[in-house]
């Protein structure tokens, strides 16, 4: 039997936590949490239950929040100072006022956020702004730099997308420690198979002849996938399956990275941020089209649809029962796409408006569990054991 369900939503107010229960029904917000921080990222760990948080900006600095206890109690450990740091540090009465004490921070001001996490056979990643990648081997509660990213010989030519030089996205093989993939707006993808130590930068067209007509400057061009990939995840199954939606386009790699197949066609646009693969079946995919980077970035023709592939992207479907169908100008952000294993499997997603909208069919019918949010930056599910 299936485990009860718990929405992670990340925002820029805090965290908030939707219970569905085994049902997926009956659906409850509790929040915010972690002091109204900007949180781009929330996962948990459905072995301890263990819940993290990744934020921050430049007033905060950067941190990651910790719950062990469902989200009935949290704590920080900060990574990088901010503004309040400054003020509290010139001003006692504004230290008092908000109970800043002077603490030595691991990172200094290296870094202004923490924009991802991935918890991976026991360690927690976190990937920042600017594009850096840490790992804790104590749940968090200590960092240390991933220096084989941060020394690649291709990072000093690394160049940021709009939202700035942010990694984004960590992807793990579940039965192999040693492989992660890393997706950098907008330096690329990068892959490791010796856990970290070591890093090989994987953007190559399969077919370049087929790709060399793009005017954007986000798209394919020079043998390679547009750099600014947006969200990218690993099928299920041995193969090393990659999909990654892309500033320009939805593509597929069949062997982890190292060459890319254009997947866009019969989909309303090249625009989006997330993407979404099916608990069992590799061939199953979801993604969210909008109407391109400068039209607004919202969904075509103002009508919310999801679009869904059953053959590994060679085909596509619009679903739309349940979705707004007029006046919908939200946007969803790369992070803000996630899904659930049961069967059939589910499927959830959150806007820059505050709804939460999940899917109990994979995404034939939705229903909106949660609005009236702020800005949603990320959404996960974490399944406690039945």
């Amino acid at each position: 039997m299936a485990g009860k369900i718990t929405v992670l939503v990340g925002t820029t107010k805090g965290v908030f936590l939707i219970d569905g229960g085994r049902a997926r029904s009956g659906w409850s917000v509790r929040g915010p949490f972690c002091d109204g921080w900007p949180i781009n990222h929330v996962v948990g760990d459905p072995g301890s239950g263990t819940i993290w948080a990744g934020g921050g900006g430049d007033w905060h600095g950067a941190g990651i929040w910790r719950s062990e206890d469902g989200g009935a109690s949290w704590t920080v450990t900060r990574l990088t100072s901010g503004t309040m740091d400054e003020w509290a540090a010139k001003d006692p009465d504004f230290a008092a006022m908000i109970g800043w004490a002077e603490a030595a921070l691991p990172f200094g001001d290296e870094f202004a956020q923490v924009w991802s996490l991935g918890h991976v056979h026991g360690v927690l990643y976190a990937g920042t702004k600017p594009a850096g990648l840490l790992a804790s081997r104590d749940g968090g509660a200590s960092w240390m730099r991933v220096d084989g990213l941060t020394d690649h010989p291709s990072a000093p030519g690394w160049s940021p997308g709009a939202a700035g030089l942010v990694l984004h996205t960590i992807v793990s093989d579940p039965g192999d420690a040693q492989k992660l993939w890393l997706g950098i707006s907008a330096a690329g993808v990068f892959a490791s198979e010796d856990g970290g130590a070591t890093w090989e930068r994987r953007n190559r067209l399969s077919n370049a002849d087929a790709c060399a007509d793009h005017d954007h400057p986000a798209g394919p061009g020079g043998g390679e996938v547009g750099h600014c990939v947006h969200n990218m995840m690993r099928a299920p199954g041995g193969e090393d399956r990659l999909y990654q939606q892309n500033h320009h386009g939805v593509w597929r790699s069949n062997d982890g990275g190292r060459s890319w197949d254009d997947i866009t066609s019969g989909l309303p646009s090249t625009f989006g941020f997330p993407i979404r693969v099916h608990p069992r079946d590799p061939d199953t995919l979801w993604t969210l089209p909008l109407n391109g980077d400068s039209a607004g970035r919202f969904p075509p023709d103002a009508a919310c649809a999801v679009w869904r592939s059953r053959d590994g992207g060679a085909s596509w479907q619009a679903l739309r029962q349940g979705l707004p169908q007029e006046a919908c100008f939200f946007t969803v952000l790369r992070q803000a796409m996630a899904g659930d294993g049961h069967t059939p499997a589910g499927v959830y997603f959150g806007s820059n408006s505050g709804s939460v909208f999940a899917s109990l069919d994979e995404g034939d019918t939705w229903t909106e569990i949660a609005r009236h949010m702020p800005t949603i930056l990320s959404v996960e599910v974490l399944e406690h054991p039945a």
